[in-house]
């Protein structure tokens, strides 16, 4: 992201805001030869997203991200150690101002999938192609990230 775009987003109707970090996790998996990528919603606005969150004390941005996978969608597998890019959002919070997140993307093989987990209920999942997650996702930089996982795969 070139700074002044950075700039551009830091200001919102003209309120400055502050940055935070986040991890996520680009979930994948080969199925019949075909590779497939897990969007999940978010929980207010049912958009579609990968599985992020907060970095949380005393683990990597990596291990959240395994963590954010597990929590959001019910999947368990192994993350790569570091990211493979980043996207921003803007982060509207309840009673808060709104915050810019720089997330971190780690790409995550997944090798097994519980119809149990902590946000079981409040979201939908899916496992669609890159291509096809590209144009569900709402950020143009994930989507630079969901059409760039194949190539790095190969």
């Amino acid at each position: 992201m070139t700074d002044a775009r950075l700039s551009a987003r830091l200001q919102l109707k003209g309120k400055h805001l502050g940055i935070a970090r986040q991890s996520a996790a680009l979930c994948y998996r080969v199925k019949e030869r075909r590779l497939e990528v897990l969007l999940i919603t978010t929980r207010k606005s049912k958009r579609w997203i990968i599985p992020k969150g907060w970095l949380s004390e005393g683990m990597s941005a990596a291990q959240t991200a395994t963590q954010e996978a597990w929590e959001e969608a019910g999947v368990r597998g192994s993350c790569a150690p570091d990211p493979m890019g980043l996207f921003t959002h803007i982060k509207n919070r309840t009673e808060k101002r709104p915050v810019l997140c720089q997330v971190d993307v780690f790409p995550l093989h997944v090798t097994s999938t519980s119809e149990s987990f902590p946000e079981q209920g409040q979201r939908k999942s899916k496992w669609v192609s890159p291509k096809k997650a590209a144009d569900l996702v709402n950020s143009p930089e994930l989507s630079q990230l969901l059409r760039k996982l194949a190539a790095i795969l190969h």
